[in-house]
């Protein structure tokens, strides 16, 4: 059986565990890091190196990186809308993952989401926090102009390209943040919101990590 590692508070974590929700996978899920610790056990340390999670062992098969296992299980479980057989189908999706990751992600959660919501007001770096805002705005906005005329990044299904982008979405329209109009970006969210997985796993409560600075 799929067993997953991880805590359920964890952004690069709810990406993995929506798509294992998606795809009704079968799994164990081991609640590690933050308050829980573990990152330095000597068995987890085996499996990852690097002491971060999300790590998930498919039947002997370890996997680390959330990218990385969200293009693996797509692989191994998803259907075409998931994991296209047409490399230049796939590419579009690989396109958006890997923006997600290099742009929107260390702008927005890591600058603001860190900066701003799980830094102690005293300590915040507002001209940084304004730089990052600012930036961040602009990248919601190209997903706005991606999403005219589509249901989902991909297309009309829901497709791997969405996760990585769409997990921000809880964060960004749960904070108390000034934001541009976003018509398409915010009908892409109540779409998504309509999905259980993501329910489930997205749409975790984070207000107890406000003023929170450690993992």
């Amino acid at each position: 059986m799929l067993k997953v590692w991880g805590r359920r508070s964890a952004f690069n974590v709810q990406k993995v565990m929506w798509l294992i929700g998606e795809l009704g996978l079968e799994h164990v899920h081991t609640t590690l890091g933050g308050d829980a610790g573990g990152l330095d056990d000597p068995a987890f340390r085996k499996m990852n190196p690097h002491g971060r999670v999300p790590v998930i062992d498919d039947n002997g098969t370890i996997v680390w990186e959330s990218h990385a296992i969200l293009r693996y299980l797509a692989a191994v479980y998803g259907d075409d809308a998931l994991w296209p057989d047409d490399p230049a189908v796939r590419s579009e999706a690989d396109r958006w993952m890997d923006w997600a990751q290099s742009s929107l992600q260390p702008t927005f959660l890591n600058g603001i989401f860190w900066g701003y919501f799980r830094t102690p007001e005293a300590q915040r770096d507002w001209p940084l926090i304004r730089e990052k805002q600012e930036l961040s705005n602009q990248y919601f906005e190209r997903l706005d102009e991606a999403l005219k005329g589509r249901d989902y990044l991909g297309g009309t299904r829901l497709g791997l390209g969405d996760i990585p982008a769409g997990t921000h979405l809880y964060r960004y329209f749960g904070m108390d943040l000034d934001r541009p109009a976003l018509p398409h970006v915010e009908a892409w969210y109540e779409r998504l919101q309509e999905r259980p997985a993501y329910r489930e796993h997205v749409m975790i409560p984070f207000q107890d990590l406000k003023g929170k600075t450690s993992y």
